[in-house]
């Protein structure tokens, strides 16, 4: 009997949050308020056009090479944050020296920095009479203003993702595995590939995928060092911006669809790469 009363009055004990139905009721109000009502209007917006007007504003040439900038810029800097990522998180991870606490600190610099002041402080940088800058123009190469500049602010900002993801994991790894491994005769570049690229690479994804999200729409970091020049360093948010300004909402609206339809194709692609990349851990 006491066992049974004690597992009614677990059952029957308060809980922080309201009952099930009702904090369910909550969160879907909440989600619908914040996520799907501006999604729905975002996907009707564009109906305004037809769809003879809706191709034609998305394949206009202006439109076209900012869609691939913002995509081709997102994507290598994802994945040079990836790979110097990776090495970022390990050298936290597996060593100590001197100042370790400050570079730690200074990797999530990205995060508490406004993305314009950011931008401000890159683009006087690598501008032609910039510290940086002044050094790559006699050898001529320019950063500020081209689509390289876009590409070092889109790395800037996607750091953390990828350190703040892999360094947990690194954390977590048994090293009793990789010391068996060595004692058989593994070698360095062995006991990495076969032992901990494996355990890591799933949230290696992850890292990978949240840098490439937030580097798609970036915009406060990337207008200054840019020069916004159109179809050679324009951006698609800016272009979306550029539109809002001229009250074009449906012309903006529609960008906005393909970018959100192309955004969530690549993460769905990520997504099957994490699902594939955790069962064929387990099967290992």
């Amino acid at each position: 009997m006491t066992a049974i009363a004690a597992r009614t009055f677990a059952w029957k004990r308060p809980s922080v949050l309201p009952g099930f139905n009702l904090t369910l009721g909550y969160s879907l109000v909440y989600l619908s308020i914040i996520v799907l009502l501006p999604l729905a209007a975002l996907l009707l917006r564009p109906t305004e056009l037809g769809l003879d007007g809706f191709w034609k504003a998305v394949t206009a040439p202006r439109v076209i090479a900012s869609l691939k900038l913002s995509f081709g810029a997102s994507a290598i800097a994802a994945l040079v944050n990836c790979a110097f990522g990776l090495i970022v998180a390990w050298v936290l991870a597996r060593y100590e020296f001197p100042l370790k606490r400050v570079v730690d600190a200074l990797v999530d610099l990205p995060f508490a920095l406004p993305t314009a002041v950011a931008g401000i402080a890159l683009t006087s940088l690598y501008a032609p009479n910039g510290w940086t800058g002044s050094l790559l123009a006699p050898l001529g190469i320019k950063v500020a203003f081209t689509p390289v500049g876009i590409v070092i602010a889109l790395i800037f900002i996607g750091l953390p993702f990828v350190v703040r993801t892999v360094q947990p994991v690194l954390l977590d790894l048994d090293r009793e595995v990789e010391d068996a491994a060595a004692s058989l005769g593994a070698t360095r570049w062995q006991n990495f590939r076969m032992v901990i690229l494996p355990s890591i690479f799933p949230a290696l994804l992850t890292g990978l995928a949240l840098a490439f999200a937030r580097a798609v729409g970036e915009y406060g970091s990337v207008i200054f060092i840019a020069g916004n020049m159109p179809m050679k360093s324009e951006i698609a948010p800016l272009l979306i911006v550029t539109k809002l300004e001229q009250y074009d909402y449906a012309g903006a609206a529609a960008i906005a669809v393909v970018m959100l339809i192309a955004s969530f194709i690549m993460l769905l692609v990520i997504n099957l790469l994490q699902r594939w990349a955790r069962r064929h851990e387990d099967r290992g």
